[in-house]
């Protein structure tokens, strides 16, 4: 098995968001009022190269690292979190292809996903296991050169516009539940019906119900990578610095709300004093500050690991990984409440600039998406073994 190394010499000038961040920025308050598909900065997405960005720059892409990755999905975060978790949920996917597919039938499939712009899925929950990730009921079941696979999947998170969705199964139906391989499914050969809605508090616009899913597609789509090294070396560090970056960006928006009422509040002081909410601005600055630290050195050390070309992690590396993602989606609701509690009753409105309404429901949802409180029943297991 062989896993890419990430060298800085190796990478491409990264694309520009800015076009899709405005794009993202004018249609948020519909996407979210109505829980639709942010189709308009998707598309701008595509248009921009952002989606095959990831992608080895041989086989299309344009082997942006991982620094750049997050800076982008903060950028997103902080005008839409719906089209920046879109973004980020997507490139972990391609990150997959980017670190474990780039050989063989592999690396045709990766170039059709990078020359298309595809946009990629995720379905590694299943209704029988509870959340768990690491195992699955459902399997691959081989027919000569294609493969066939039916799964209950809780979320697909915009399955319904992705065109490809990568799902996680048993590697044959007399395979262990946590002997699973990872599948990418095409449109055109899978099949989704819809179990459920998706009308949340925030989010909105993952469109993210749960799906019954079909697929019978060419046994070339099945990558050549067991699932759990893709998952510890990938897709879960990949997804905690991203998603962490994106929730960042929403903290980010919520401060520039804070900043401009307090900055108000001063020009209207007698005497040019600063207003009694300049300090409690300045106490929530050394909050928001922590934050950015603490996801600039997590995206550093998985940067670092990727530099290292090591295909094995560490149980420290995946323990600071996971601290990331908890630490990340609790600092962003302090964040959130206190620049609502700066803004008042001006952030309490849904139709003033400074409103938190969205910014508030956002935030209390990255503790439940890959819950907390499982992660934290993992590093329990993970601690009694760390020796660092």
């Amino acid at each position: 098995m062989t896993i890419t190394a990430v060298r800085t010499s190796e990478a491409v000038e990264a694309p520009d968001p800015t076009s899709t961040v405005a794009v993202a920025a004018a249609h948020a308050d519909d996407v979210d009022r109505n829980a639709r598909f942010p189709f308009e900065a998707v598309d701008e997405m595509r248009s921009a190269g952002l989606l095959s960005c990831s992608l080895p720059a041989e086989l299309g892409g344009r082997s942006t690292s991982i620094t750049d990755l997050c800076a982008i999905g903060r950028r997103l975060g902080a005008v839409c979190s719906s089209t920046a978790m879109i973004f980020a949920m997507h490139h972990t996917q391609a990150l997959s292809l980017r670190f474990h597919a780039t050989s063989g039938a592999a690396a045709e499939l990766t170039r059709t996903i990078a020359e298309s712009e595809a946009l990629l899925a995720s379905a590694t929950t299943e209704i029988t296991t509870g959340g768990d990730v690491g195992s699955s009921t459902c399997a691959v079941v081989v027919d000569g050169d294609t493969v066939v696979l039916d799964k209950n999947a809780p979320v697909i998170s915009y399955g319904e516009y992705a065109d490809y969705v990568f799902a996680t199964a048993r590697r044959t139906p007399d395979s262990p539940s946590n002997d699973q391989v990872l599948v990418a499914c095409p449109r055109a050969d899978t099949r989704l019906e819809k179990t459920g809605t998706w009308d949340v508090l925030g989010f909105r616009g993952t469109c993210s119900p749960g799906f019954l899913l079909h697929a019978q597609t060419s046994a070339a789509h099945v990558l050549p990578t067991d699932y759990a090294t893709i998952s510890a070396h990938t897709m879960l560090p990949a997804s905690h610095t991203l998603w962490a970056s994106v929730w960042l960006g929403i903290a980010d928006a919520a401060m520039a709300k804070a900043r401009a009422q307090v900055r108000s509040a001063a020009r209207k002081s007698p005497g040019g004093s600063p207003p009694p909410q300049a300090v409690k601005f300045a106490d929530l600055t050394v909050v928001h500050q922590r934050f950015v630290s603490s996801v600039a050195r997590e995206i550093e050390r998985y940067e670092a690991f990727l530099a290292s070309g090591e295909e094995h992690t560490t149980v420290g590396f995946t323990l600071a990984m996971n601290n990331l993602k908890l630490d990340a989606s609790t600092t962003i609701v302090d964040v959130v409440i206190g620049a609502l509690q700066l803004c008042g009753i001006s952030g309490y409105r849904e139709d003033h600039p400074a409103s938190m309404g969205r910014l508030l429901r956002d935030a209390f949802g990255p503790q439940l998406m890959v819950s907390n409180d499982r992660i934290r029943a993992n590093n329990a297991q993970l601690v009694l073994a760390y020796r660092g």
